[in-house]
């Protein structure tokens, strides 16, 4: 596998394009791909990826919000200025956003963690390593709630990821 938008320099689909590469050049796409494979890249892709992904998910909920308080500085929200209610509002998309984006970024981090390790012990990268990372994230989430939840976790999280990881490996039309 390469870094997208790179030649492959272990020969390969793409061997040709590396003929008139110079060896540092070869070199340099070579540790490119090394450190895009690596596990602290992919932790940090996760992560920053989960905390994109969850602020956008945590500020459209949040203008959809059912609960949002009534009052606001001891008055009813409907009561105050326009401008009031549009900021009481935005900062309470901005809080539900944040508070998202932690939380995915949180779960991606770990999720990733944990494949990474699967798939550095086991030395394979199958089907496998999905369903105990799974399982291993969704009962590392609910091991304060007890034995039951980090059951529970475990089963859902590994149906989950491995429902994911299936669809994402379907041969389709790419």
């Amino acid at each position: 596998m390469s870094f997208p938008g790179f030649p492959s320099p272990m020969g390969g689909a793409g061997a040709g394009q590396n003929a008139g590469m110079s060896e540092q050049e070869q070199n340099m796409i070579k540790m490119m791909n090394a450190a895009a494979e690596s596990c602290p890249f992919k932790i940090a892709l996760s992560g920053g990826a989960g905390f994109a992904l969850g602020g956008a998910f945590g500020f459209l909920t949040g203008a959809m919000a059912y609960d949002v308080p009534l009052t606001a500085k001891g008055t009813e929200i409907y009561n105050l200025p326009w401008r009031e209610q549009l900021k009481h509002g935005f900062k309470d998309m901005g809080t539900r956003a944040w508070s998202s984006a932690k939380t995915f970024g949180y779960i991606g981090a770990v999720y990733t963690t944990a494949e990474c390790t699967v798939e550095g012990l086991r030395a394979k990268n199958d089907l496998t390593n999905h369903v105990a990372a799974g399982c291993l994230t969704g009962a590392y989430l609910a091991r304060n709630a007890g034995p039951k939840a980090a059951l529970t976790g475990c089963i859902g999280f590994a149906a989950f990821s491995t429902a994911i990881e299936a669809y994402m490996r379907m041969p389709g039309e790419n």
